[in-house]
């Protein structure tokens, strides 16, 4: 018998974690707080009858009745059962009630509470409709599989009363326990209904993915079913027909095997591997490892090479067609055809004497590994591809800039999934023959981590003494690589470990004279540009004077990259006005030095010489850089003070000791150079090397800081059209350097006139195309001061200064 409980009676209090029993409904519940337990045999031994509240929050272990909502439902317990210090209850919810206020805490929660009465709605066509849509979702909910009480569905389905229906389908829908209480806190029925519909509805359309995702699972469980039955027919009517497909496969990979034409090892190797395979089941997930090691084995190119016949004519006509200038760096090319030729020849004559040999000779005939270096933009990647053409070879390229894992140039074990072989081994199946022109390009830009050392990992590919016998990781078997011709590419040979170094043979790139840059810019990349832009032939006429304008004051470059951009953006430019005429035809566009400045904007460089008179303590000094060569301004300041000298411009160390060297020198010639003798410990002297975001170092620019002290001090100008670079030391004497090809076509290129050289570079002329040398006038120094006497505007008093000699230190003019 249900009893409604009066308004101040006092029950003990339960608090749940997550759950709430509603009005009418049942749950089986299980109390093990020392202060549940003991609310619910203090209720067993009275009237059976305890008020259940949830907790505000579920992970709370003890409670304060501030912690508890306070609308709750007071509950009859039917059964109880005690099991080691828990207790199972069955409960059943009578009423809904609020907590007015606690009378004891302990030993548990006593409360008194009052009732609370739900606000039934007339029994209205809205709410029949409410009452019946709720009834079919809930018969739809268990259709897609909704788990529910039998009992309990079958006596909401039987017909019960709307507020029976809105606990009982309360107690049954899958919600938040935040859900759970606040339908417990609506009184109004059909509001109490309305939200359960909306919980409904989100619960069934969770249900129908369920069951979605349970069919396409179980459609593609019976599609694998399937087919394995379709295989096993398969295979039995194979074998009845004497066709067995395992059989089948292993036949049509036995005869790749024996068509590449493997070494003798290899071809073990790979049988044995083809019998593993055999013998595994096709179910088995290292079949199919096996399987794609094996088609990397058959599809390796072992003996097959394009033919090797060099045609030196030929191939100087090739390079010559494809490259302007680079005279030098194509005889050394041809030379290393020529002697490749002549190796191929003797190889052939002594394999036919040596047909018995058990070992292979190949690494004797193998010819050392071209490293080309220069800046960016001279043509180092595009020569090896003439130089597969000339030979008539497959051409394969192969990136190293940022390559900082081993297994990049090695392969992977095979014990690694996804395991592939080494970028060069995949170069060689890309290519389809095993005698491609390889170029390894950025080889200076190659790192180093804790996945071990890339370069390392190329001595063995590189080394012509190693190479015929490369192994691949992966492969896990020799390949030779002697037939290979390898090119390797860098901007810089500092990066490269000298292990690595010594196995190349180094052919340097310069940078292009203004003179080469105007004929490959209008012999190829006019031609090339215009017809990427789909520019008709004749449309534009680009005068001599434009081009050699754009390479001056447009680019500033050892290569052409920024010639060959400015020229696009040109073409571009033209391209658009000529889609603008909707195919009124093409006019032509004449195009001179005066019309660049409409397409290309304004000059990007002035001139170098930034003085435009001679100035003091500012000189002209040569550097090399990984781009070719440049020329950099030396400025000297001097300021009252105690005698301190401050470099600046992001100078290196040997740069700063050069600085210092050179103001040695001058504070020992005081006398010479008619300063007072104790001049220096009444100034601060600051030297400065512009563009100080540059990072700048090494000793070439010895002279030239001497030489902006020497102006300085003296208040004699130096020269502005005068370029100068060698080492000083403390005695004044001037030291040979490097890079003076690059440093000269700089000078040439910033209109420098007079170029000041060590003695000991004078050889290094020859190097220099004829086109720059007719233009510079160069002196070859021993000592500063045969500099000064060059270098600044007006000579320095005859009587302090000490007379030059006569000494072959050459005047070259045009």
């Amino acid at each position: 018998m249900n009893i409604v409980p009066h308004n101040g009676q006092v029950f003990p209090v339960v608090p749940i974690r997550d759950g709430i029993v509603y009005p009418g409904t049942e749950m089986i519940l299980t109390f093990g707080r020392s202060r549940s337990v003991s609310a619910i045999e203090a209720a067993q031994s009275s009237l059976k009858r305890v008020v259940l509240v949830m907790q505000k929050n579920h992970s709370v272990n003890d409670p304060t009745p501030s912690d508890l909502f306070t609308t709750a439902t007071i509950g009859e317990i039917v059964q109880m059962m005690r099991n080691e210090g828990e207790i199972n209850a069955l409960v059943r919810g009578i009423a809904k009630v609020e907590i007015l206020n606690y009378e004891a805490v302990e030993p548990f929660f006593v409360a008194r509470v009052g009732p609370v009465e739900d606000i039934v709605e007339p029994d209205d066509d809205e709410m029949k409709a409410l009452t019946r849509h709720l009834t079919n979702e809930l018969r739809r909910a268990v259709n897609l599989g909704k788990s529910m009480d039998f009992l309990t569905f079958m006596n909401i389905m039987s017909g019960v009363t709307s507020l029976q229906l809105s606990y009982q389908i309360a107690g049954i829908i899958d919600m938040k326990p935040s859900e759970r209480q606040e339908l417990l806190e609506i009184r109004s029925v059909r509001e109490r209904l309305e939200r359960e519909i909306g919980y409904l509805a989100h619960e069934m359309k969770i249900l129908e993915l369920e069951r979605k995702i349970s069919s396409k699972t179980q459609e593609k469980f019976d599609k694998n079913m399937r087919e394995q039955v379709l295989r096993e027919r398969m295979k039995t009517i194979e074998k009845e027909l004497g066709e067995d497909g395992d059989n089948k496969e292993t036949k049509e990979l036995s005869d790749k095997i024996k068509k590449a034409l493997m070494p003798e090892e290899v071809q073990k190797k790979a049988e044995k591997e083809l019998a593993r395979l055999n013998q595994m089941s096709q179910y088995n997930p290292e079949a199919s490892y096996v399987r794609t090691y094996l088609d990397w084995l058959v599809e390796l190119p072992w003996a097959v090479a394009t033919a090797n016949d060099v045609v030196i004519k030929a191939a100087e006509d090739v390079l010559n067609k494809d490259h302007y200038g680079l005279t030098k760096i194509k005889e050394r090319i041809l030379e290393y055809l020529a002697v490749m030729k002549l190796r191929a020849y003797a190889q052939k004559q002594q394999e036919e004497v040596e047909k018995a040999a058990t070992e292979p000779h190949k690494a004797k005939s193998a010819p050392t590994i071209l490293c080309f270096v220069g800046p960016p933009g001279v043509g180092k990647t595009s020569i090896g591809k003439s130089i597969a053409r000339a030979l008539g070879r497959k051409f394969v390229k192969m990136s190293l800039g940022g390559i900082r894992d081993e297994a990049e140039i090695r392969g992977h074990r095979r014990t690694y999934v996804g395991a592939l072989p080494g970028r060069i081994i995949q170069g060689i199946k890309q290519a389809g023959t095993k005698n491609p022109v390889f170029m390894l390009d950025e080889i200076d830009k190659v790192g180093t981590d804790f996945r071990g050392d890339p370069s390392s990992a190329l001595l063995e590919a590189l080394d012509p003494e190693q190479n015929y016998a490369f192994s691949d990781h992966y492969l896990d078997v020799p390949f030779d690589l002697s037939d290979v011709f390898f090119i390797t590419t860098c901007n810089i040979l500092d990066t490269i470990p000298p292990a690595l170094r010594d196995r190349l043979e180094i052919i340097h790139f310069p940078g292009y004279t203004e003179e080469e840059k105007f004929h490959i810019g209008r012999d190829f990349l006019m031609d090339k540009q215009r017809e990427i832009h789909g520019i008709p032939q004749g449309t534009v006429s680009l005068t001599g004077h434009a081009l050699m304008t754009i390479i001056r004051r447009y680019t500033r470059e050892a290569g052409v990259r920024s010639l060959e951009r400015e020229i696009a953006k040109l073409y571009r430019k033209i391209a658009k006005k000529i889609a603008e005429r909707n195919g009124k035809g093409a006019p032509t566009f004449f195009l001179g030095p005066k019309d660049l400045h409409q397409y290309l904007g304004p000059y990007r460089f002035s001139s170098y010489l930034a003085e435009k008179t001679d100035a003091v303590g500012m000189s002209t000094g040569l550097a090399w850089t990984e781009a070719g060569g440049e020329i950099l301004f030396i400025e000297t300041a001097l300021m009252p003070g105690k005698g301190s000298l401050m470099l600046t411009g992001q100078l290196g160390d040997v740069m700063k000791e050069s600085g210092h060297a050179a103001l040695s020198w001058v504070r020992s010639k005081w006398h010479d150079l008619g300063l007072d003798e104790k001049f220096f410990g009444k100034l601060d002297v600051h030297v400065h090397v512009p563009e100080g975001a540059v990072p700048k170092d090494g000793p070439s620019a010895g002279i030239a800081l001497t030489t902006s002290l020497v102006s300085a001090l003296t208040r004699i100008p130096v020269k502005r059209a005068v370029a100068m670079t060698g080492e000083v030391t403390l005695r004044g004497r001037v030291l040979e350097i490097g890079g003076v090809k690059e440093k000269v076509i700089a000078a040439h290129r910033a209109g420098i006139r007079t170029v000041i050289l060590p003695k000991d570079n004078k050889k290094d002329l020859e190097d220099i195309p004829k086109s720059v040398t007719r233009d510079l006038t160069f002196y070859f120094a021993e000592h500063m001061d045969d500099v000064l006497k060059i270098a600044l505007s007006k000579p320095l008093s005859v009587a302090r200064v000490r007379p030059i000699p006569v000494r072959p230190s050459l005047h070259l003019t045009a």
